[in-house]
C-alpha cells in the first residue's frame, strides 16, 4: 500500500490549480498544501526535471531527459544485475567447485559509460 495512497483519489485537476495557485503567490494557498508543494519542488529540483515546472508532452505525461534515463540504468545495475547475477561470483556449494560463468556486469551492458563513473546519481 503506498504511503500516500489518498493522493491517487484526488481530483488531478484541483490539485494543479491549486499549485498553479501556490507559485503564483504562495500565501494563498492552506500551509498544509504550502508545505505538499514545497516538498513537490524541492524534489523536482533534485532530480533537475525543469526547476518544477513539469515539461509535458502533449500525451500529458512528463518528458524523461537522458540523464533520467542513466539514473534509471544506475537503479538498475545496482539492484537488479548484481542481485540477479552477483551470486554466480561466490562459493555457495562447499561439496563441489562451481562452474565457471562469467557474468556480464560491465556498466556499458547497462547503457552507461566510463565517463558516467564521475558523475553522482540520485539512486534512491
Amino acid at each position: 500500500m503506498l504511503k500516500h495512497s489518498y493522493l491517487s483519489n484526488a481530483d488531478v485537476d484541483a490539485t494543479e490549480h491549486l499549485y498553479q495557485q501556490y507559485k503564483a503567490d504562495k500565501s494563498s494557498v492552506d500551509e498544509s498544501w504550502q508545505r505538499f508543494f514545497e516538498g513537490f519542488d524541492l524534489a523536482y529540483g533534485d532530480l533537475g526535471l525543469n526547476d518544477g515546472e513539469g515539461s509535458s508532452s502533449a500525451q500529458g505525461q512528463t518528458e524523461v531527459s537522458g540523464w533520467m534515463i542513466k539514473e534509471i540504468n544506475v537503479l538498475n545495475l545496482i539492484n537488479n544485475g548484481y542481485r540477479t547475477r552477483g551470486h554466480f561470483f561466490t562459493k555457495t556449494n562447499p561439496v563441489r567447485e562451481r562452474r565457471t560463468y562469467t557474468p556480464d556486469l560491465s556498466i556499458e551492458n547497462f547503457g552507461l559509460e566510463q565517463a558516467d563513473l564521475d558523475k553522482t546519481f540520485n539512486a534512491g
